[in-house]
């Protein structure tokens, strides 16, 4: 996916990995994403694993710091006040940490980050790997705007989106529209009960749900019924028929 001008090397790769005092991180929620939630399991894993995945951190705005390499005594000797790191991701790290009560956390430090780079690695793994709730993805796309980030976070969050899971009175009700639609082929549509721009979002998840199936499946093809196999084949290949359809009319 193009992201608007993005520089080439990636915002993760400007920082070095270090040991940080967590009294030097400020309580700063400007890219948290949603509430931490319990993190008693992930502590129990740092405490027998140790933090194994540095948090994001990078100068908090219009805040002094010392120069790299500084003691805690060469900050309190300079009378510079403390804290002065931001956290950008990693904030269920840092819960966990302080659950622990550990008095330093690995930190991977941004010297120099622009808010669009911030955001970019605070929004990036979590909008690809975690589950996020409708709702939640709204709420964040309204903070996004707010902010001025770019349209490349758009995508993001329609992509995420697309992986938000269906609640079950949600895939009833489109379940009876196609029901309907199939006894009725020739409804109005100013008739039905769904919106095309909900239809549109219900297929999208569907279909990259079947699409995680597949990819399970297809570690178990040889071991399936022949018959099974035709079945799965004669589906895939109809939409394979459709799919050029579809991309030309998007296009």
């Amino acid at each position: 996916m193009e992201r608007d001008d993005r520089p080439t090397a990636p915002a993760h790769a400007t920082g070095a990995v270090e040991f940080v005092s967590l009294d030097d991180v400020a309580d700063d929620l400007t890219f948290r994403l949603r509430e931490p939630g319990d993190v008693t399991e992930l502590a129990a894993s740092i405490g027998r694993l140790g933090q194994v995945v540095p948090v994001e951190l990078r100068p908090l705005p219009g805040a002094e710091g010392p120069p790299p390499g500084s003691s805690v005594e060469d900050v309190l000797l300079a009378g510079l006040e403390r804290p002065r790191w931001q956290l950008v991701a990693g904030f269920r790290r840092l819960e966990a940490l302080r659950l622990l009560q550990r008095d330093r956390v690995l930190a991977r430090v941004h010297r120099s980050l622009s808010d669009e780079d911030a955001w970019a690695l605070a929004l990036a793994k979590p909008l690809l790997a975690e589950p996020f709730l409708a709702s939640e993805l709204e709420a964040l796309r309204g903070r996004l705007a707010a902010e001025g980030v770019a349209g490349w976070a758009g995508e993001l969050l329609d992509e995420a989106l697309a992986r938000t899971p269906v609640p079950p009175e949600e895939r009833e009700r489109f379940a009876e529209f196609l029901r309907q639609r199939e006894r009725s082929p020739g409804a109005e549509a100013d008739t039905l009960e769904v919106t095309p721009e909900e239809l549109a979002m219900h297929l999208a998840v569907r279909i990259f749900e079947l699409n995680q199936e597949l990819a399970a499946a297809w570690e178990a093809w040889d071991e399936m019924p022949p018959e099974g196999r035709r079945h799965i084949v004669e589906q895939a290949r109809y939409l394979a028929e459709l799919f050029p359809l579809m991309a030309r009319e998007d296009g």
